[in-house]
């Protein structure tokens, strides 16, 4: 597979998890899921992670890997690259686990201390890869070997980061966000 392949491949097989935290922001407010509780004097995962910001992200996901599904013949034969489609267990785990990574990297930043939208390297670029990658390879490993090759997964990790960055910095540009990471 040539770079370019795997990257064609990587951005395919990822959109379904790199847009549903953007999705939850457009969609907004709602019941905080911790429903206001601390712990340790510290919000469980503050007022930043809803039941409607998390539904609405994990929709949006699916229904792109709907989409993408139904635009793949015509891609490859656009790109010439054989992109992947999703089978239904990883059409749901790829937004739901990115959803849930950025849920779990919220409790992390309270427990370390840190408040909403404060910055947390690392964390915050790829938290929602790895649970989105970790869920989805639970639930259609043949699927996922097949599709996150070493190649595949180096272009993810590192072409992540950057996507990350620059989506949220569009994201505060337009208001959307109160911080630009």
């Amino acid at each position: 597979m040539s770079v370019i392949e795997a990257v064609v491949v990587a951005v395919w097989a990822m959109l379904p998890a790199y847009v549903p935290n953007n999705a939850a922001v457009l969609a907004g407010g709602g019941r905080p899921i911790d429903g206001g509780r601390t712990w340790g004097g510290r919000r469980v995962l503050g007022d930043g992670k809803t039941w409607r910001g998390t539904a609405v992200g994990t929709l949006v996901g699916v229904a792109l890997a709907a989409l993408l599904n139904a635009l793949a013949p015509g891609a490859e034969d656009a790109l010439s690259v054989a992109v992947p489609t999703f089978p239904a267990a990883a059409m749901v785990a790829l937004p739901f686990g990115a959803m849930l990574g950025d849920i779990l990297a919220s409790f992390l930043k309270r427990r370390t201390g840190r408040e909403r939208g404060a910055a947390f390297p690392g964390v915050d670029q790829l938290d929602f890869v790895v649970v989105s990658l970790g869920l989805t390879a639970i639930v259609a490993l043949d699927w996922f070997t097949d599709v996150f090759t070493l190649q595949v997964l180096a272009v993810v990790v590192i072409l992540t980061p950057a996507l990350h960055l620059l989506t949220n910095g569009i994201a505060y540009a337009l208001g959307l966000k109160d911080e630009p990471w």
